[in-house]
């Protein structure tokens, strides 16, 4: 899988910059952020890691999801994400933390549509979250592709508005 290396680079720069740390939680892009962040330059100091916690009962264990919440919505709303963010920048004690959920194939549960919800958290708080949409005949790989570059971008956004503001 190739990501685009000026986004990484930026990303990866920009978080030396601040000296700050970010770790990831996945279920519907299933390691793809993972595989971004451990693919910047110098990743070791300041990405912290990451889980994919694919099924309910590992949302509600390791990331302290609602279990009622979760069921009544198959663990995909931007509620859910937020959780996720929250709890696994708790986890890693990162600064940052990116957290998605939501399918790449359409399903009964999706209404047969093919969307996902991310999130990100800044110390301690929710900062950004999203709800992305694909047509219902986008290809599983090819969604978790592409929902991981937009975050990607999405991230880059959000550090460069934090480095203006500095």
């Amino acid at each position: 899988m190739d990501f685009q290396k000026n986004l990484l680079e930026y990303i990866s720069q920009s978080l030396m910059t601040i000296d700050e740390t970010i770790s990831v939680t996945e279920s519907v892009t299933s390691g793809c952020l993972q595989l971004a962040f451990s693919q910047m330059p110098n990743a070791s100091m300041f990405y912290k890691g990451g889980m994919t916690a694919y099924a309910l009962p590992e949302k509600v264990r390791l990331l302290k999801v609602s279990r009622q919440e979760a069921e009544e919505c198959d663990c995909v709303s931007g509620n859910i994400a937020e959780t996720m963010a929250l709890n696994v920048a708790k986890l890693y004690q990162s600064d940052w933390s990116i957290a998605t959920t939501g399918y790449c194939t359409p399903t009964r549960n999706s209404g047969y549509k093919i969307f996902a919800y991310f999130s990100f958290s800044y110390k301690g708080e929710i900062i950004l979250t999203k709800k992305l949409e694909l047509h219902p005949k986008t290809q599983a790989l090819n969604a978790q592709m592409y929902y991981t570059e937009f975050i990607l971008g999405c991230f880059k956004s959000e550090l460069n508005r934090l480095l203006i503001l500095k």
